[in-house]
């Protein structure tokens, strides 16, 4: 029986044909599109496949953008990205190799076989081109600034690449730490558009996990951090890769051309926290991470993942999941199989004395719970197990059935154990829900703790002690402490 944890929550990604629309949709991706089906004309280009000046300049305008630095930015990016995706393809003329005069073509463009595949492709096709694309963008994200380089030039300066602090494998490693950590936070968000803080996922790649107070020079890095991935945010998200309200840049500080600050970055109020930029993966963008996770050989589950595999590696895996996943995975596990042989198959997988198995019995009832009456049979065939018994006369209960007999007390207050240690396994202990839990339990049964350390289960032991933790009474606490001694020392004999 299968124990591994998950190294990622689950996602719930969204249909293939919703991201391929959705991939086709990003603003960059389609101005690609546009330029590759503006390529049937033919169009002249210099070497590498770059746009001379007077095409450059057409593109901008088929991209109904302005000719100017901006308008002929986006359309190089456009047109770059469209040849790098094999939207369009090259054909380099005769003589290649022959010295060209500045702005003579030196080859012709034309749609690439992969434009077909946009409209006349699967949903797969269509997001394989666009993954491709992506990479591109990506590697672009992660190379340096040459603003300061090309200034050097342009005052006459030498070529300096030493002066440049970067290491591409470092930078691109950085980013995927980045994305992966975003990729994290989007999963445990609570709501689906729930954006994080740009401090907040600065400082995960930065500050020690176990240092109480930032020190001045690691929230100096935070800063650092924030500026770069401001500007990393910035180019990916025209691809569809992520959503992102950047830094307001009345909140930047300008320096002198000494480093000295000649206009100070605005104070920050609590309610302000969205001026330092916020940021979430698009749906696009977490099928995108979770993809290249996967092709790292990172185990990243996504709902639907385990629609195929036997009971026991769903018991196994669901009491990682949050409710309203485990119920998604569970129903798409149901829809594959009849109800009758699901329930058999889930009750034989929830059996077991290891420290997991009383997660899988609560994983069983609830998947169970989601079975009509026509797995009735497989209940009442365990009604005499010690493991699944109790369990069982819950959901004939709840389905209205008949006939049920009556629990023993020995049942009664080992379901009720497995129970509690089933939720200590997978909730806070400082838990309302958890203490209230206890408190009931105690309070509807007279000589509780005394019954319960004498049940035959793995577990006694340690829920008693968890009941002396959570219980508010201290006389109650101080009983269910006693309990677990006796429990303990019976276990020992």
């Amino acid at each position: 029986m299968s124990d591994e944890r998950p190294t990622l929550p689950p996602v719930r990604l969204h249909p293939e044909a919703e991201l391929a629309r959705d991939a086709l949709s990003a603003p960059l991706f389609a101005r690609a599109a546009k330029l590759a089906r503006w390529a049937e004309r033919e169009v002249p280009v210099g070497v590498g496949g770059d746009l001379l000046e007077e095409q450059l300049a057409e593109a901008a305008v088929h991209l109904d953008l302005a000719v100017d630095e901006d308008g002929t930015g986006y359309a190089a990016e456009a047109w770059q990205l469209a040849v790098d995706t094999g939207l369009v393809e090259i054909e380099e003329h005769a003589g290649e190799d022959e010295d060209l005069p500045d702005g003579a073509p030196s080859g012709t463009a034309t749609p690439g076989e992969e434009l077909r595949l946009l409209t006349a492709g699967s949903p797969q096709d269509v997001l394989a081109i666009w993954l491709g694309g992506m990479e591109t963008v990506l590697a672009d994200a992660a190379a340096p600034d040459l603003g300061d380089l090309v200034e050097q030039i342009a005052e006459g300066g030498e070529l300096d690449l030493d002066s440049i602090d970067w290491n591409p494998e470092d930078e691109a490693e950085l980013l995927d730490g980045i994305l992966g950590n975003l990729y994290m936070l989007c999963a445990l968000a609570e709501a689906p558009e729930q954006s994080v803080p740009l401090p907040a996922l600065a400082a995960s790649m930065i500050v020690p996990a176990d240092m109480d107070e930032p020190t001045d020079d690691i929230l100096e890095e935070v800063s650092e951090a924030m500026m770069r991935l401001d500007d990393q945010f910035r180019v990916l998200e025209p691809i569809g890769l992520v959503a992102y309200q950047p830094v307001d840049e009345a909140l930047i500080e300008e320096l002198d051309e000494d480093g000295e600050t000649v206009r100070s970055a605005g104070p920050l109020e609590d309610e302000d926290v969205s001026r330092y930029g916020m940021v979430r993966l698009t749906p696009l963008g977490m099928y995108a991470v979770r993809a290249r996770m996967l092709d790292a050989g990172v185990e990243a589950p996504a709902v639907g993942d385990l629609a195929g595999k036997g009971a026991d590696v769903l018991l196994g895996a669901l009491p990682d999941y949050p409710e309203t996943l485990a119920q998604a995975e569970s129903e798409q596990w149901l829809a594959a199989r009849d109800g009758l042989s699901a329930a058999r198959d889930l009750l034989s997988a929830a059996r077991g004395d290891d420290d997991r198995a009383p997660q899988r019995r609560l994983a069983c009832q609830q998947t169970l719970s989601l079975v009509g009456p026509e797995a009735e049979p497989a209940l009442r065939e365990v009604l005499d197990d010690r493991q699944l018994g109790g369990l069982a006369r819950v959901w004939l209960a709840e389905h209205g059935a008949t006939g049920i007999p009556e629990p023993s007390q020995d049942m009664i207050f080992w379901l009720t154990v497995d129970t509690l240690a089933a939720q200590l396994g997978t909730a806070d202990e400082d838990a309302a829900e958890l203490r209230d839990l206890v408190e009931g339990l105690v309070g509807q049964h007279t000589g509780f703790f005394d019954a319960v350390w004498r049940v035959d289960h793995p577990a006694t032991a340690d829920v008693l002690e968890a009941m002396g933790r959570l219980h508010p009474d201290k006389k109650a606490a101080k009983e269910a402490r006693k309990a677990a001694f006796k429990a303990r020392s019976k276990k020992d004999n």
